[in-house]
């Protein structure tokens, strides 16, 4: 296939009902991608996990263009957007449109979960952190998973053990799956105190704070994960984020927000995908006319376009209902993380079957040509497991449903 594909959300989509400063901020946010992200898509996508190659210049080229403002108020230095978290979700459909793995490592973590996380922090260390964030000082982390615990995050799961010291406490435990550990400077611990669950805020550099090599995945590989090790670490006493025993709550409220752009990220892969393959069935001929021309492909298209349709909307929806403070959130949010990640990995899948062997292929030898569906494909299978696998996200949906009182 040659040439850039057209964007068809521009005619299947319309951003009409929403406010006027999140049209502007996509538009914004598309130009800086396809300036700054296009060309270096294919080396972000395919280069295996290696901290040497962590995109940094992408980092400070983002905080230069004011991306990593965009979720915080002003009062903090943000851009002060009223609908901050619907900012947020759209500026990660459009960077997941070209890298998913550069969305979570550079958005999703160090701007939702950390970021948002320390905005319950001491504040003279809460407001240095968050202008280090959005100046593209520091990375963040955020850590929850351990060996033996991952979606369960109930205080009898967790083996990360907090304990009071003078001045403060120490900190034992290993965490795993943990994004950009390798790279990151703070990273926001989940441990248990006693008989609840606390968040501590971990200066990486500190005495007994140990890193494994970068995982080996199956995609998102400028995404870097990795073990973390605490042996004995000593944790400051302004160093607690929130109270002492509202972990659990502040990682949860921390994660539903992240499942909304796990939802976004699913949408931009799967719109990646759609217009690829969209554009290479005109321009394929079989059997004497293009593959668009084909009755099977129209209508398996036509239904994509609507889940993706759909998934769109269902993540705008659970953002502006964050924005707006409401606590019927928990349902919406597994929604649009589950529509979200799957309609990323069933028109990734049917994108590559249609276009077949410029599908499944990577590089062409003979020409030296690069295809990008491959990489989409593996890169969105993440989507269905981390943050709350999909088959909790049907739970949480069947308990608004059957248990509306627990929710």
């Amino acid at each position: 296939m040659h040439g850039t594909p057209r964007r068809l959300s521009d005619t299947l989509f319309s951003d009409i009902a929403l406010p006027a400063e999140t049209t502007a901020l996509r538009q914004r946010v598309r130009s800086f991608c396809e300036a700054e992200m296009r060309p270096i898509a294919d080396e972000l996508n395919n280069t295996p996990e290696d901290v040497d190659r962590f995109p940094w210049q992408l980092v400070r080229t983002m905080a230069d263009a004011g991306l990593f403002r965009i979720p915080f108020a002003a009062s903090a230095g943000g851009n002060g957007f009223e609908f901050p978290t619907l900012a947020t979700m759209v500026l990660l459909e459009e960077v997941a449109y070209f890298s998913s793995g550069a969305a979570a490592a550079l958005i999703d973590v160090p701007l939702i979960l950390f970021g948002h996380s320390i905005t319950s922090a001491r504040a003279p260390i809460r407001d240095d952190l968050l202008g280090q964030l959005m100046s593209g000082t520091i990375i963040g982390a955020f850590a929850t998973s351990e060996p033996l615990s991952s979606t369960d995050l109930s205080p009898n799961a967790i083996q990360t053990i907090a304990t009071r010291v003078d001045g403060g406490y120490r900190l034992t435990g290993t965490k795993r799956w943990i994004t950009n550990s390798p790279v990151a400077h703070y990273m926001v611990v989940l441990a248990k105190l006693e008989d609840g669950l606390s968040l501590f805020l971990v200066d990486m550099s500190t005495l007994g704070v140990s890193v494994g090599a970068p995982d080996r995945k199956m995609g998102n590989y400028c995404q870097l994960t990795a073990d973390v090790t605490f042996n004995d670490v000593f944790i400051p006493h302004d160093h607690l984020v929130g109270q002492e025993g509202s972990g659990l709550k502040l990682a949860l409220t921390s994660l539903t927000r992240g499942r909304v752009g796990i939802g976004a990220c699913g949408v931009g892969m799967a719109q990646a995908a759609f217009d690829y393959a969209a554009s290479y069935m005109q321009q394929r001929h079989a059997f004497g006319r293009p593959l668009s021309a084909l009755q099977y492909w129209q209508a398996k298209f036509a239904e994509h376009a609507t889940e993706i349709e759909n998934a769109r909307s269902l993540y705008i929806k659970a953002a502006l209902i964050l924005d707006q403070g409401k606590s019927s959130v928990t349902a919406i949010s597994a929604m649009a993380k589950l529509a979200g990640s799957r309609v990323a990995v069933d028109v990734a899948r049917d994108a590559i079957q249609v276009c077949g062997g410029y599908g499944f292929v990577k590089e062409v030898a003979a020409t030296g040509q690069r295809y990008p569906l491959e990489a989409i494909y593996r890169d969105s299978k993440i989507g269905e497991i981390y943050e709350g696998a999909n088959e909790i996200q049907r739970l949480l949906i069947a308990r608004s449903i059957f248990e509306p009182s627990n929710m």
